[in-house]
């Protein structure tokens, strides 16, 4: 028996960009090519839904609609702003996407909805009933996003990017972003990220860890380099994660 098929309006909310897209929640596709509009740190929350209701409009979308916020959220409130403006602090998101669509919504951390997505079709799915052992997805990109797993069941709003490592937040030391700004070589980045695998190995003890963003595209010029008693997999859904994951939230109580 086949799954009934769900379609779902998913919404990635970045520091630079919004993409949307028809998800089927059934069996883990994208049913329209993402729509992107370009964005900065410091677009109002007005103009955030602004554009919103443009790509809900562009989508020709009436239907239920789930968003990944780049911060905590619980019960649909922005509790901290990562990368995006602080006039997100303490909005009710949840309430703003009803003045976009009359349906079901949902907002949740993004790093939680691309860890739902590689959990239930992408890189962890292998963990995902109740038997399943302990996952840490991690996004690595301007900062560092976590989502947290236990037999299949979501922590929401680790936000282990923000551990203090060197006397710092652990992002500044080894994101993504870093090794760019930093003119780091590979090697050099891989033995940050290594450095912060390890401690995060001390504190949740992960079985697997998922890592995602775009530089997961260059894992083979920094794998040799990482050294981990968890097993180290690659996000496997790329960009559509986040997206997909957003969708799946109207569905997973959070």
């Amino acid at each position: 028996m086949t799954n009934r098929p769900r379609h779902i309006l998913g919404i990635d909310f970045g520091g630079s960009s919004l993409k949307a897209a028809i998800a089927d929640t059934s069996q883990g596709l994208l049913l329209s090519e993402p729509v992107r509009r370009e964005t900065s740190i410091d677009i109002t929350p007005e103009d955030t839904v602004a554009t919103i209701r443009e790509m809900v409009n562009d989508l020709n979308w009436r239907g239920p609609v789930g968003l990944g916020y780049p911060g905590v959220v619980k019960r649909g409130i922005c509790l901290s702003a990562a990368n995006v403006s602080k006039q997100w602090i303490g909005l009710n998101a949840q309430e703003l996407l009803h003045g976009v669509v009359d349906d079901r919504v949902a907002v949740i951390n993004d790093a939680d909805a691309a860890g739902l997505a590689e959990l239930k079709f992408g890189a962890a799915r292998s963990e995902a009933g109740p038997d399943g052992r302990v996952v840490l997805m991690l996004t690595l990109g301007t900062g560092i996003g976590s989502a947290f797993f236990y037999r299949g069941q979501l922590f929401p709003n680790t936000e282990f990017g923000h551990i203090e490592l060197l006397g710092g937040d652990a992002e500044h030391y080894a994101a993504a972003s870093v090794r760019v700004r930093q003119s780091l070589d590979w090697k050099e980045w891989a033995s940050r990220l290594n450095r912060y695998l390890q401690e995060m190995e001390k504190l949740v003890s992960p079985d697997l860890i998922v890592l995602g963003g775009g530089i997961s595209e260059n894992f083979d010029k920094y794998q040799s380099y990482l050294s981990t008693r968890a097993t180290i997999a690659v996000a496997s859904l790329g960009n559509a994660a986040g997206i997909l994951g957003a969708a799946l939230a109207v569905d997973t109580p959070v």
